[in-house]
């Protein structure tokens, strides 16, 4: 388990870093999630080894919502000057996300249905 929490570790730790040196507009988690994905998609097995951290870390989840939580405590002076502004971005987002899912689940079921017509033509 512990091996498998360096590794987590470490994919979080390059994504920073690529982050920092490439100056790129993605925040250094979530391209230390992507590296992951990359390592898990070409290497099977460590998916199945990596699964007891995996749920080690979900079972724990709430404690790690917990620096988040005073981060927003400690800005509260900023939320409050710019509270219309995050909240009309909560919703547009909120909005725009809702309207996009929607959009793609709409293909792919129409992509879905037009390739089941077209495989039953061909029978």
């Amino acid at each position: 388990m512990l091996e498998t929490f360096a590794i987590l570790m470490l994919c979080q730790g390059i994504g920073e870093l690529l982050g920092r040196l490439l100056h790129l507009p993605v925040p250094g988690p979530v391209l230390g999630m992507v590296l992951l994905f990359c390592l898990l998609r070409a290497r099977p097995p460590l998916l199945t080894r990596m699964e007891a951290t995996a749920n080690a870390l979900l079972q724990h989840l709430s404690i790690l919502f917990v620096p988040a939580g005073v981060g927003i405590i400690a800005a509260f002076g900023m939320l409050r000057e710019h509270w219309l502004g995050i909240l009309l971005s909560l919703v547009i987002s909120t909005i725009l996300t809702l309207v996009v899912t929607g959009l793609v689940a709409r293909w792919m079921v129409d992509s879905d249905r037009k390739r089941a017509a077209g495989e039953t033509d061909h029978e």
